[in-house]
């Protein structure tokens, strides 16, 4: 079993009441993107497709192997940066998030932490490797849109601004105006994490199970939470 660490509650409670912007990673601490249409079928489908295209050299035995699209996509962006073949594939991976969004499940309190730290005053934005038009489609299926307009940074054809490159987070900060010591990062992944180191931007780690959280605790995040309960009451306490 993993050793779970324990958050100071007052240490957690001021690293909440000091975001004035809050950046959100999207598939994890707002939802489970993959909930229903699983991704691990999605990187086996890509890889078909340019196995279909003669194309199997492009991967490792590693990379052919591997559940996540994204890793698939990124490895082919390496050896052929800014082709056709990486804007097609990104496209394909596009439509299948979209038919994901579809069945996403909404982790557990983010809907209405979103609405209730919007209520308080934070602005909120979404910092994502998944496409933006994924982002937008699920949070206008749950009536959040307007919590986030028009912030939302995802995926764009330049993949290696992917996290933990900080790109996305930095655009963010640079739209709303705001001091990487006045925000803070929600997410789910080491690379989150490393993203928001790079930009200066506190970090609170949301891990749904004890895999996700030793995860984020080797990288390096302090702040943990396997909940987004005690978020939610700290926001509505500050308000």
């Amino acid at each position: 079993m993993t050793e779970r660490t324990e958050n100071d509650p007052e240490e957690l409670r001021n690293l909440i009441s000091n975001a004035r912007v809050v950046l959100w990673d999207f598939d994890g601490p707002v939802c489970r993107l993959f909930a229903g249409h699983t991704a691990e079928r999605v990187a086996t489908e890509l890889v078909e497709w340019l196995e279909g295209r003669g194309l199997r050299s492009l991967l490792t035995a590693d990379e052919r192997k591997s559940p996540d699209p994204q890793i698939v996509l990124r490895a082919v962006d390496r050896r052929h940066p800014g082709s056709d073949l990486v804007a097609e594939l990104e496209e394909r991976l596009t439509k299948e998030e979209l038919r994901a969004a579809v069945s996403a499940m909404p982790t557990p309190y983010a809907d209405p932490l979103i609405r209730t730290w919007t209520a308080v005053g934070s602005r909120l934005a979404v910092a994502t490797n998944n496409s933006p038009r994924v982002v937008r489609s699920y949070l206008a299926s749950r009536g959040l849109t307007s919590c986030f307009n028009p912030h939302i940074y995802g995926r764009t054809q330049q993949l290696n601004h992917l996290k933990p490159d900080p790109h996305c987070l930095n655009r963010a900060l640079n739209a709303m105006g705001a001091a990487p010591k006045a925000a803070l990062m929600i997410g789910d992944t080491p690379s989150d994490y490393l993203a928001a180191r790079s930009a200066g931007v506190p970090f609170l780690g949301y891990a749904r199970n004890g895999y996700k959280e030793r995860l984020l605790r080797d990288a390096g995040a302090r702040w943990v939470v396997d909940s987004l309960w005690p978020v939610l009451r700290a926001v509505r306490d500050q308000g």
